[in-house]
């Protein structure tokens, strides 16, 4: 079933929605153990200006393994909507689509059906958005999305 153009039109994002997140930016955590995470991670514009990339590295002083990532985001000229890819080094790769809260900017996965009669799926959640800082979730759903549990919380810090 495809999408109407009514749909596709009031689902348009704006070209700009994730400029915020371009920099060169310094990356804490707190671990389950109490200990601090810390990672670099590098947004820029590629390929005309038109594809944003993420280069994630966590910091090599921190404990095993070291999480390093990449993403490309898009804005998908056929729906208006923000499209990312990540793969990292520990096997993760997650496809996701983009939506707006209130101030929020979302990426979240698809729902897909759980073995154990849940609607599963994870989101990160941008929020807090200053000129040189913001505040980023990862969340995750076993509800469909009526409910969403806090997975892992970075704060971000322009270099």
């Amino acid at each position: 079933m495809g999408l109407s153009l009514a749909t596709l039109a009031q689902a348009a994002q704006p070209v700009d929605l994730f400029d915020f997140w371009l920099g060169d930016w310094r990356v804490s955590w707190q671990n389950a153990d109490g200990s601090s995470g810390k990672a670099r991670n590098r947004i820029s514009k590629t390929l005309d200006g038109r594809v944003i990339e993420e280069n994630f590295e966590q910091d090599a002083s921190d404990p095993p393994p070291i999480l390093r990532g990449r993403s490309i985001s898009v804005l998908q000229q056929a729906t208006g909507i923000w499209q990312q890819a990540w793969a990292d080094n520990q096997g993760g790769y997650f496809s996701f689509s983009a939506s707006v809260d209130g101030d929020k900017r979302i990426f979240a996965t698809a729902l897909l059906p759980g073995a154990d009669n849940t609607v599963r799926g994870q989101r990160m959640v941008f929020y807090n958005i200053q000129a040189n800082s913001f505040a980023w979730d990862w969340e995750g759903t076993r509800d469909g999305g009526k409910s969403w549990s806090l997975l892992w919380r970075l704060s971000y810090t322009r270099q």
